[in-house]
């Protein structure tokens, strides 16, 4: 059984969603399928496939002290929310990117696709973000 069944069922164990919305996930799931394990840069936990997105800040201002950010979010997550975005509802999906499109981002979440994801994260592999400012460091990358 791979992650994303085995989260949605945990969810359902855990009373956070109901039966028909546990079928519909699973569904989803069958639907867009995951990518099968053979090919090679694209499952998790392979050497040479990212496994998180990692975003850490460290901050020491003046006036309002340390500030340590350390975020660690797996790929699973990533590919999971990509399939589960297919589930919104079209009028809440416009009302999203209408909000997106106000606050300068045009992108519509509708063309957001597993196999979209997919060569994301290939792609990120290679990311590293450094910014290092007098008292502020920005890391975000892929381990």
């Amino acid at each position: 059984m791979n992650d994303d069944r085995r989260s949605v069922l945990q969810m359902l164990a855990d009373g956070k969603i109901t039966a028909d919305e546990a079928e519909r996930l699973l569904s989803a799931l069958d639907r867009n399928g995951a990518p099968p394990p053979s090919q090679p840069g694209r499952s998790v936990g392979t050497n040479n496939a990212p496994k998180y997105l990692r975003v850490s800040v460290d901050t020491d201002e003046a006036d309002e002290g340390p500030t340590k950010v350390n975020i660690r979010v797996p790929m699973a997550l990533l590919r999971a929310g990509v399939r589960l975005s297919s589930l919104i509802p079209p009028a809440a999906r416009d009302q999203v990117n209408a909000e997106l499109s106000k606050n300068g981002v045009p992108f519509d979440i509708s063309q957001l696709k597993p196999e979209n994801l997919e060569d994301l994260i290939d792609q990120l592999s290679d990311l590293t973000v450094d910014v290092d400012q007098e008292r502020t460091k920005v890391r975000i990358y892929c381990e």
